[in-house]
Parts: structure tokens; sequence; C-alpha cells
């Protein structure tokens, strides 16, 4: 049980070390990615609903020649 323990504290200093040498970003940069990613959701949303669109009005005139 004593090595589980020694291997965990070993592990989380690691990780603390490790944290500490991390570039995290500024409020700029952070507000800028963020920007990036939610234009790119409502791109996809867009893209998504077309073809959504496009498979439904197809299906439907499919349905309507049978």
């Amino acid at each position: 049980m004593k090595k589980f323990f020694s291997k965990a504290k070993e592990y989380l200093g690691g990780v603390s070390a490790e944290a500490k040498r991390v570039s995290w970003p500024g409020k700029t940069e952070l507000w800028e990615s963020t920007l990036v990613v939610i234009s790119f959701i409502f791109i996809l949303a867009a893209t998504t609903l077309v073809c959504d669109k496009v498979i439904t009005w197809f299906l439907q005139i499919l349905h309507a020649g049978a």
C-alpha cells in the first residue's frame, strides 16, 4: 500500500510541475479562440441544416413519385 501512495505522490508532483510550465493564454487570446469555436459551431450547424433540408426534400420527391 505504501508503494501505491508513493507512486501517487510522485505522479501528482509531476503533474504539478508540468502545470507550472504551461503557458496559459491571455484574455485576448482566450476571447479570440472562443469566437473562432463559436463561429465554427454556427457554420457547422448551418451546414447540417442545409444538408438535412436537401435530403428531406429529395426523399419527399422520391416518396411522391412512388
